[in-house]
């Protein structure tokens, strides 16, 4: 007999197996002895009482055992050679890129990864250089090399977009590679930046032993173009040009490849504004955080860090928190020596004694559209802000920062408090950092937030400008049913540069998605 019931469970109750046996035992009125085993399904947290729970949905087998689980080698076809068969190239190697080459491994089709950047290991070294000294490598950063701005930005898994594909089946090659096997039954699942460079690693080994290719520190250079069909493109590679031919090209540059929007832009292939987000950082001490939402003085040893998630509407505006990071790290995302942007971390433990969340205003088109508009003035609105804040910060990747009450009652900061954002923070009004309507948005939202969560409204939380690459600032239009960019046969826009996913696993369903289809 094989039955499907919920477990509500205190903290420490959820992490014994044996509490979890006599309570399904007692729900199906049953002896222990006849159960089995117990699957869990999912796992949540359920901390709107005074004592927060734990949800587990749960399979019980009793008087049978659990079947023995199909081995993931066999469940997904990666063991082929597809060294000599057609191939089809990917520009970039980030969640989209790799999930649409190990997709055309499946379908039989030879993926040749293009990516700017360095693998995983060289990339370390330009993460250090950002670091210590705020040297920032154009091609190797936070955001560009093996695995993408994904690899160092925390590994969070949670996704709305379940319509677009198999999030289960993007889990389960997750844990092939490496992931811990926890995410497939977390409502709210997550690696770590501290595992994710295996995971890659891993993931990069099953493309190159099926015959795949990467080309690691290649740039994209130019298309190769014939009656509006694309043939192949043309990278920079060791210092000079060379060619690779393919009638298939799927482009997951990510949000951040600038660079790729104006080569579009010159060569007359229709891109569009988009409206994106543009915000700061807010850090808590993590303890704040917990104690706010486990309502406790200190939450134990059997409950994970907290986070939250706030959202208010200012006229039309959207404001929001965005990439919430329980016991993590503050990192510099820039991808230009003159530029500070900052995204959010933490490690597979979130163990960091500080909480970081994005918190964004909705950018809309009247605030960047020019007299005479072009398709990239979106982007040329979140480039200046970036620069803004990098002349405010003083030099060195130093960011513009304020406390969170100085802010919202338009005072300096004399000081400001300890954070973990590593190359250093400079005390600035951030009023003269972010536009006018950014910045009264947050006010007017941070002080809606502290009437709901008011020991959220501290003054020992900062401020730290600019978190503005929530989502690509461009879209790369195609067509709903082939994928493919309505004016050029065989580009295939991908992923989040292209406007069309917000995160691991959205840009990983869509890189499947745009494999399927560049093959038909």
């Amino acid at each position: 007999m094989i039955k499907k019931i919920e477990l509500v469970l205190l903290p420490q109750e959820a992490a014994d197996k044996g509490r979890q046996t006599a309570l399904c035992a007692s729900m199906l009125s049953v002896s222990e002895e006849r159960i089995f085993s117990i699957n869990i399904l999912k796992r949540s947290i359920d901390a709107r009482s005074r004592q927060p729970k734990i949800r587990l949905a749960v399979e019980v087998f009793v008087d049978e055992y659990a079947p023995v689980r199909e081995k993931y080698s066999e469940r997904f076809q990666f063991q082929k050679d597809v060294s000599k068969s057609a191939p089809v190239l990917i520009i970039g190697c980030g969640p989209a890129g790799m999930f649409a080459a190990l997709k055309l491994i499946e379908l039989g089709f030879k993926p040749v990864i293009i990516e700017r950047g360095k693998n995983v290991q060289k990339r370390r070294r330009d993460l250090a250089a950002i670091n210590k000294s705020g040297l920032v490598n154009p091609d190797s950063n936070y955001c560009f090399g093996e695995g993408g701005a994904g690899t160092y930005s925390d590994g969070k898994l949670y996704t709305r977009s379940s319509k677009r594909g198999d999030v289960n089946r993007i889990l389960e090659i997750l844990v092939m590679h490496g992931s811990d096997e926890s995410i497939l039954v977390d409502a709210h699942p997550h690696i770590g930046t501290n595992k994710l460079p295996k995971v890659v690693e891993s993931m990069r080994a099953t493309i190159l032993n099926a015959g795949g290719e990467i080309h690691f520190e290649t740039r994209l250079k130019d298309f190769i173009l014939k009656d509006n069909k694309i043939s192949g493109i043309i990278a920079e590679q060791n210092n000079s040009d060379a060619e690779f031919l393919s009638e298939r090209v799927i482009l997951a540059t990510g949000h951040s490849a600038r660079d790729i929007f104006h080569l579009l832009q010159r060569r007359n292939i229709l891109i569009e504004a988009k409206p994106f987000a543009l915000g700061v950082r807010m850090e808590h001490p993590q303890h704040i955080i917990d104690t706010l939402q486990y309502h406790c003085e200190s939450r134990g040893e059997y409950l994970p860090p907290a986070s939250y998630s706030l959202v208010n509407q200012v006229g039309t505006r959207g404001v929001y928190s965005f990439c919430m990071c329980p016991g993590g790290i503050i990192a510099p995302a820039a991808t230009a020596p003159d530029e500070i942007v900052v995204n959010g971390w933490s490690p597979s433990r979130r163990n960091n004694p500080f909480a970081n969340s994005g918190l964004v205003v909705s950018v809309n088109e009247s605030d960047y559209a020019q007299e005479h508009s072009t398709p990239l003035d979106a982007l040329a609105y979140q480039e200046s802000v970036e620069q803004k804040s990098y002349q405010s910060g003083g030099g060195k990747l130093k960011a513009p920062a304020q406390r969170l009450i100085d802010f919202v009652e338009r005072k300096n900061s004399s000081t400001l408090p300890l954070n973990s954002y590593i190359p250093g923070l400079t005390s600035f009004s951030l009023d003269q950092t972010l536009p006018k309507i950014i910045a009264e948005s947050l006010r007017e939202s941070l002080k809606v937030f502290s009437k709901k969560m008011k020991s959220l409204y501290t003054n020992e939380a900062v401020l730290v400008a600019t978190e503005s690459r929530t989502s690509s600032p461009v879209r790369i239009p195609r067509d709903k049913e082939t994928l493919e960019h309505p004016q050029l046969k065989g580009l295939f826009p991908c992923g989040e540069g292209a406007g069309y996913a917000g995160g691991i696993v959205s840009a990983a369903m869509d890189g499947e998605r745009c494999a399927e289809a560049c093959i038909k």
